[in-house]
């Protein structure tokens, strides 16, 4: 099968070219039947077009993502000298003929603003030299991996949930003042634009928000995963009543979004659970962390 946009031959199930961003209309094999709410791993519509069957291909590359839920993992299948990009550290395996570059993306500035805004301040490219061959890519948390083909639109991304991209994406670390400073997560965001694969990890399962246009909704910064490029926010405080009363709640900082727009959820929040595990840990001091009666 080809795309009837720019020709380039496509899986028999595509839905979407990677090549041109077209959307391919697939008719309803006699023996398929479509599945159903409750068996889709995520729901239908919205700006971020998830694959329903968790697989889908590129521009010189076919990918995959294996054991979705709480230890997913994603396979690329790389076509010779075709190639993915990759956040530094994402790599599982890979074969014997891929190249493996890594360079500092925007110079020294933009690793440095990588770097401040808790990212590692390389990326890395995966290249399949002469024949083809495969990189499987994880996040370093459990969580599930989603697989967004991305249609000409820009996101802004949490830096921790960014793995893994189609090289022509243009991914660049934001500035974006006091009201992008997540609570830990640093003064910058990721902005992720352009046609072809995005793969973004959560901690827990991933959760979409649609907002109506004037809608408001509020979001804790540590479950946050991405939003669209447009969306308006505003960072505050949990509880509007002072800083007291928004530390006794147990909440910390939220960003207030304002609709139209979707929103993507993580289900657990992976500093609150390092926090749950801090009094298991031995101390700084030197002392353990356990106590045992005499």
């Amino acid at each position: 099968m080809n795309c009837p946009n720019c020709t380039v031959e496509l899986l028999p199930d595509a839905r979407f070219c990677g090549s041109c961003g077209a959307t391919i209309g697939v008719p309803n094999a006699p023996n398929m039947k479509p599945l159903a709410a409750e068996q889709q791993h995520y729901p239908a519509g919205g700006a971020f077009n998830f694959d329903q069957d968790g697989r889908g291909q590129g521009r010189g590359y076919t990918w995959q993502v294996d054991y979705q839920g709480a230890f997913a993992l994603a396979v690329v299948q790389l076509q010779p000298e075709q190639a993915i990009a990759a956040e530094s550290g994402a790599m599982v395996s890979m074969s014997s003929n891929i190249d493996l570059h890594s360079e500092m993306k925007g110079g020294v500035f933009g690793a440095l603003k990588r770097a401040v805004g808790g990212e590692s301040a390389f990326v890395s490219t995966f290249t399949a030299r002469q024949f083809p061959g495969e990189v499987t890519l994880a996040p370093g948390a459990p969580g599930d991996i989603a697989g967004i083909e991305m249609q000409n639109q820009t996101f802004m991304v949490q830096a921790s949930s960014y793995l893994a991209g189609d090289t022509s994406l243009v991914v660049e670390t934001k500035f974006g003042g006091a009201k992008s400073f997540f609570g830990g997560e640093g003064l910058f965001v990721l902005s992720v634009s352009g046609s072809g694969l995005l793969l973004v990890s959560s901690f827990g399962a991933i959760h979409r928000k649609t907002l109506r246009p004037g809608e408001q909704y509020v979001v804790d910064t540590g479950h946050l995963i991405a939003w669209e490029g447009h969306m308006q926010y505003n960072l505050r405080r949990a509880a509007r009543s002072g800083l007291f009363r928004s530390m006794m709640s147990g909440e910390g900082m939220v960003a207030e979004f304002n609709g139209p727009g979707e929103i993507l959820i993580q289900t657990r929040n992976l500093a609150a659970f390092a926090g749950m595990l801090k009094p298991f840990f031995p101390s700084q001091g030197g002392g353990s962390g356990f106590s045992f009666g005499s």
